[in-house]
């Protein structure tokens, strides 16, 4: 009989152009979905809609630095006006959609280099924060713990779903590993498998140093970019569902 104790939420982020949504889908509990930052469109947006709603699956925006170039991965010189303005209309378009076809925008969750800039710099934390509270106050906002933003959601009173990472390698300041940096991207399943077990029987994630270090959330992502994600998402849910 399995040790196992319940997992939380799996979600994916989705609508990248990876052309495996309808793989990943029936896995996932929540998807954070493209909104034209980084990459996608309305089309993209509403066909991924489509299939979550179908699915019975959480959906959310996933807004980024306007920066479709480098795939919002490059922390990008911005005036925060310029930044606010940009990730409203991102959000919007989606909600827009969402809205046309009678679906709940569950959560918003910042991509990539300005998820992991809203982490440590105190500004941009305080920034998305506005915004969600001045805009969408009934959405939560998927963050990593112990980050600036954070803090700054618990200070304002905003939702919030505490976000950990399965396929990612952790520093023992609990931030993410650059990608530039080897293994920073896990894809083999079973070393997923490995750090979501230790996450969810333990409450603990091992850092790239090996030292453990503490890590409760309320739901966890697996890449939809990860080469391996299905075969991931399969070894999980075998594992759990055991």
């Amino acid at each position: 009989m399995s040790q196992n104790k319940l997992i939380p939420d799996l979600n994916c982020d989705l609508g990248e152009g990876m052309g495996n949504d309808a793989l990943l889908m029936p896995f996932l509990g929540s998807c954070s979905i493209a909104c034209g930052g980084h990459v996608g469109n309305g089309e993209n947006m509403l066909q991924s809609l489509l299939l979550a709603k179908e699915l019975g699956v959480k959906v959310g925006a996933h807004p980024s630095f306007p920066d479709k170039i480098n795939f919002g991965r490059v922390l990008i010189q911005i005036e925060e006006e310029e930044l606010y303005q940009s990730l409203l209309d991102q959000i919007k378009e989606f909600k827009f959609i969402c809205d046309g076809l009678k679906m709940k925008m569950y959560h918003i969750k910042a991509h990539g280099a300005l998820y992991n800039h809203a982490a440590k710099d105190p500004k941009t934390a305080a920034l998305i924060v506005r915004l969600i509270k001045d805009n969408f106050p009934d959405s939560y906002l998927y963050c990593p713990p112990k980050s600036e933003i954070f803090a700054r959601a618990v200070k304002e009173n905003l939702n919030i779903k505490v976000e950990l990472f399965a396929d990612r390698t952790y520093q023992e300041d609990f931030s993410l590993l650059p990608r530039s940096l080897p293994n920073a991207l896990l894809t083999n399943p079973k070393e997923v498998l490995n750090q979501v077990k230790n996450i969810v029987n333990l409450g603990k994630v091992r850092s790239n140093t090996g030292k453990f270090i503490p890590a409760q959330g309320d739901t966890l992502c697996i890449h939809g970019d990860n080469p391996n994600a299905l075969e991931i998402l399969k070894s999980i849910t075998e594992e759990f569902d055991s």
